[in-house]
């Protein structure tokens, strides 16, 4: 438990190699929601390294789950009614923002991206101050 800042540590350095790969051999910036919006409305040559991109995230956590079952113990406390809708939301925001954290804020802060840079900000902001009305409202603990 002291040194679990040691697996944030890694997989920060795991993240960052990965999107530096991605950028350096497929000029490509690793933003999720873009991947995935790119598989939903598929370009002839364009579907098979995003369907392997996101085939691999999903490989990544079986493995995990089989390597490390604790990292999943954790219980949600919400409906699954709250949860389909927090993500139909975040879905929606990660089209107004043109992009996601993982895009915007790995790829483009790194890139010194003033757009990307506003949009992470945007995106905190956003977050924290729904979660406070949310707990406000009772809607999630």
């Amino acid at each position: 438990m002291q040194m679990d800042w040691i697996y944030a540590l890694v997989g920060g350095a795991i993240i960052g190699l990965a999107v530096t790969i991605m950028l350096l051999f497929n000029g490509r910036v690793t933003g999720i929601s873009g991947i995935v919006n790119g598989m939903l409305k598929p370009t002839a040559g364009d579907f098979l390294w995003r369907f392997t991109f996101v085939l691999g995230l999903f490989i990544g956590g079986l493995i995990l789950k089989v390597i490390r079952p604790e990292a999943f113990s954790g219980s949600l406390n919400n409906s699954t009614a709250t949860v389909v809708i927090a993500g139909l939301l975040v879905g929606f925001g990660t089209i107004m923002g043109s992009g996601c954290t993982s895009g915007h804020g790995v790829c483009g802060i790194s890139r010194l991206s003033v757009r990307s840079i506003v949009s992470t900000m945007t995106f905190i902001a956003a977050g924290v101050l729904a979660v406070v009305i949310f707990r406000k409202l009772g809607v999630i603990a």
